[in-house]
């Protein structure tokens, strides 16, 4: 059977997984009776939560006489080091775009990635039964950041087809009224459009790009046979990164059909497969017949720019509500992520058995990491995140990020002054119909905090996107940290209402009355830049004399409510996130109020 490696790539919710689902029913994948949930191949829970692809997915598909691998890339900035090292492993993509948004600035990280890697693109217009969608601008769009990436004449000449994946309708023209039940018109595409893989039979070279891992086999490569063949229990040798030779036996061998993933004995060059047997396998390392060592060229993996320190809870309620509390489990799952996750760096720290340093790709990549451990029923402890600086050429650097903004024209004025603060420099503004968009460059620190301050500012309305773009000479001032005190309880016990009260005027809470809290934990935020210690626990003096005038109810106002995120971005340096799996608290390293001021005094 012929085959075909194609990867689809899209900017976040430009509407990829649910493109494959519709691929996969089109070419029959499924029984008939067979019951398949939407977004089929988001197979985390945290994934179908929130919509998003976090780790990049495998499939197959036969249509017509081919078998056409399908690699469902990350959308997301902070898991773009995958979409790269995918590229290595297919000849075409399809190129996601949605037919009102356009061009974003992750569609632009992702064709920048394929025209690098110098593979074969169709563009696929998104959502077009949307009433608001203009797919000729659009196209033009895609044209335009074509030709920006300096593509080549022929890929400019990119085949196009319309769809409504939701739907699962597609057409060759943009009218709506020509879409057609089915995505046979996107198959025959790639059916027409993208290369075969190189029957290369010279002597084996296999490449993983991405790993996994199972606690039978420990970890798995999954990467594009090159060159020659591979079969299972096959004495091979490895190439290490540092040039080194390993020699091991493939333990197991799996091909993808489906959402399954099957064992197999045998696969050739164009085949993409997964393969277990050294233990240590790492991404870009070259797997080769023993006496033919030949290294590929090495992938790049993207460097960490974020780090945070990732602890034991040490709070008075630790034990309480989670079930894995030690230092040595922490650690243990901690470099059990990174046996999978090559972006993620673990180290430990000097002098402090009970705390490690984790290091990732952005705010997402390392918050997804802390919801997986609560789940899982760990307690533990966080830091606010903080950037990685880096010295170049005897300069100290640190990270920047592209940005770009979609925000209704009564805001400009807010986005803009708030982004200057930040040390945002603005590299463009379009106004088009009461909406502007607005290209920014921002150092990394500057964006930790602003999502919620954003949504805030533009009632809900705007819509913000950033990537990495570089490292740069470090900016000077003190950039993303919060401008306001918090109140911070100076007792233990339960929250009553009547101290929630009287303290209402004072700032905004973040409990109800009849939470257990404990001294040192932020209960509220300050009006003022200060922080100020609080009682919440005070119940009312009560007496047997009856009072003149008649007690009123107390009313109060609802608590802000603050995710994982939220709590995340809102620390600040002296801070920790308790995260349990029923609850994230905020509160201050130092819990005892007296020690605290007195390191206050001190620092002034």
């Amino acid at each position: 059977m012929k085959k075909k490696n194609i990867a689809i790539i899209a900017h976040v919710d430009h509407g990829k997984t649910t493109l494959v689902d519709k691929l996969l029913e089109a070419s029959g994948t499924f029984r008939e009776n067979e019951e398949v949930q939407e977004r089929a191949l988001d197979s985390n829970d945290i994934e179908r939560e929130r919509g998003i692809t976090i780790l990049a997915k495998t499939t197959a598909i036969n249509y017509k006489d081919y078998k056409i691998n399908i690699l469902d890339t990350p959308g997301h900035a902070d898991f773009g080091g995958e979409v790269e090292r995918i590229m290595n492993m297919v000849d075409g993509v399809l190129l996601v775009v949605d037919a009102y948004e356009g061009t974003m600035p992750q569609t632009r990280f992702v064709l920048k990635k394929a025209l690098d890697a110098k593979v074969k693109p169709i563009v696929v217009v998104n959502k077009i039964d949307k009433e608001s969608a203009r797919p000729k601008e659009v196209i033009d769009e895609v044209m335009d950041l074509f030709i920006e990436l300096g593509a080549d004449i022929e890929d400019l000449n990119f085949p196009v087809v319309y769809v409504s994946a939701l739907n699962g309708t597609s057409s060759y023209s943009d009218d709506i009224s020509t879409q057609e039940k089915g995505m046979t018109k996107v198959l025959d595409l790639i059916v027409e459009n993208i290369p075969s893989p190189k029957e290369d039979f010279g002597p084996l070279q296999f490449q993983p790009a991405l790993l996994d891992y199972n606690d039978f086999v420990g970890r798995i490569g999954i990467g594009l046979v090159k060159r020659g063949t591979i079969k299972v229990n096959q004495m091979v040798s490895c190439v290490r990164i540092d040039g080194s030779i390993k020699q091991f036996r493939v333990a197991k061998m799996y091909g993808f059909m489906g959402l399954k993933r099957i064992e197999i004995t045998e696969a050739s060059a164009g085949d993409i497969i997964a393969i277990a047997g050294l233990p240590d396998i790492s991404v870009g390392e070259t797997v080769c017949e023993i006496g033919k060592e030949e290294a590929l060229p090495q992938l790049r993996i993207d460097e960490p720019t974020l780090q945070m320190t990732f602890g034991v809870n040490t709070s008075p309620f630790c034990g309480r509500e989670g079930k894995i509390v030690t230092a040595r489990k922490i650690e243990e799952r901690l470099r059990k992520e990174t046996e999978k996750d090559v972006s993620l760096r673990v180290d430990s720290i000097e002098n402090d058995s009970e705390s490690f340093i984790v290091s990732g790709r952005g705010e997402l990549h390392l918050s997804i990491l802390i919801e997986n451990m609560r789940r899982e029923g760990f307690e533990l402890q966080v830091s606010k995140p903080a950037i990685i600086r880096k010295e170049i050429n005897g300069v100290m650097c640190e990270p920047f990020e592209d940005v770009q903004i979609d925000v209704p024209q009564d805001y400009v004025g807010s986005v803009i002054e708030a982004l200057g603060n930040r040390e945002g420099v603005m590299e463009n503004m379009i106004s088009t119909d009461n909406q502007v968009k607005l290209h920014y460059t921002v150092p990394t620190r500057g964006l930790i905090g602003f999502s919620t301050e954003f949504m805030t500012m533009t009632k809900g309305y705007g819509i913000l996107n950033h990537t990495y773009k570089e490292y740069r000479k470090e900016v000077g001032t003190k950039v993303g940290s919060r401008s306001n005190g918090v109140l911070v309880s100076m007792e233990n016990g339960k929250a009553t209402a009547y101290s929630l009260g009287n303290l209402e005027d004072r700032g905004v809470m973040f409990i109800e009355p009849g939470v257990d809290v404990y001294e040192g934990m932020i209960v509220g935020e300050n009006n003022h830049d200060n922080d100020l210690a609080v009682n919440v626990v005070k119940g009312k003096n009560l007496t047997n004399t009856r009072s003149s005038s008649k007690d009123h109810t107390v009313v109060l106002k609802r608590p802000r409510l603050m995710s994982l995120e939220i709590c995340l971005d809102y620390i600040n340096e002296d801070e920790l996130v308790e995260v349990t799996p029923l609850n994230f608290r905020m509160r201050k390293r130092i819990l005892n109020t007296e020690l605290r001021k007195k390191q206050d005094a001190k620092k002034e």
